[in-house]
């Protein structure tokens, strides 16, 4: 197949850049607002092996954020639907779907099953993100993890930092004194997150399906905007990957 289409992507990053995405292997985990985009993004830098993952079909309620939800997919499988889109943008990448939701059983399995470059947490659930959290961290697989994009409307306020400096965010405030008690976990992993106050009067409690007991209003910009930040960093990252001029990353 023709490169022609990373033509713009090579000028900027040239062709040993090209050429280390191309050798890459990410996996995104969670395709609604915020891992829908980032998969997208990575996709589309010319990124090799993905994997993909996440069990959910669309709902008519997605449609005001997330890539693959339109009022003619909904109640089709996400996975797949991403998994179509990614294809088309680039038919020689590499694609491992899995249409299931990840859970503390089948978290280390998953993980076992290739040698991951990267991992983009994009699970919207506090239980399976902290699973998959540990589980990379025990494995020492890079893991960059989205926390809260519901209640807030400022993308100028999006931010990657370590967990533990993370703050005005009850998703990362929760994953970081869940991490400490249960693993003694407190730092060493990125995050993307926003420095924004949720808006309380936005919230809805739920019946704690699929983990989730509650979520916030969203606005359509910021999932994708969290999911850009985090495609970045992952690109920017396995770009400078190997270069000896730069300094190890803190694991």
């Amino acid at each position: 197949m023709s490169k022609k289409w990373l033509e713009r992507t090579e000028l900027l990053i040239k062709e040993k850049g090209t050429e280390k995405l191309q050798n890459a292997n990410v996996m995104v985990v969670g395709l609604g607002g915020v891992g829908s985009f980032a998969a997208e993004f990575l996709a589309r830098s010319g990124i090799g092996k993905m994997t993909i993952v996440d069990g959910d079909t669309v709902d008519i309620t997605n449609i005001n954020r997330q890539l693959p939800a339109l009022h003619s997919t909904v109640g089709k499988t996400k996975a797949e639907i991403v998994a179509a889109r990614l294809t088309d943008i680039n038919p020689a990448l590499e694609l491992t779907v899995k249409t299931e939701f990840l859970n503390p059983e089948n978290m280390g399995e998953i993980l076992d099953s290739q040698n991951f470059d990267y991992v983009l947490d994009c699970i919207d659930s506090v239980s399976p993100k902290l699973s998959l959290i540990k589980e990379s961290r025990r494995r020492k697989i890079k893991i960059i993890s989205c926390m809260g994009a519901g209640g807030k409307m400022d993308a100028s306020k999006i931010q990657v930092k370590d967990i533990s400096k993370t703050y005005n965010c009850y998703l990362a405030k929760q994953v970081r004194k869940r991490l400490k008690r249960e693993s003694n976990l407190q730092k060493g992993f990125k995050c993307v997150f926003s420095s924004e106050l949720q808006r309380e009067d936005s919230l809805k409690l739920t019946d704690g399906t699929n983990f989730k007991r509650s979520f916030y209003g969203t606005i359509s910009y910021i999932p994708a905007a969290f999911g850009l930040f985090a495609a970045g960093e992952v690109i920017n990252y396995l770009l400078k990957k190997g270069n000896s001029s730069n300094k190890p990353e803190e694991d």
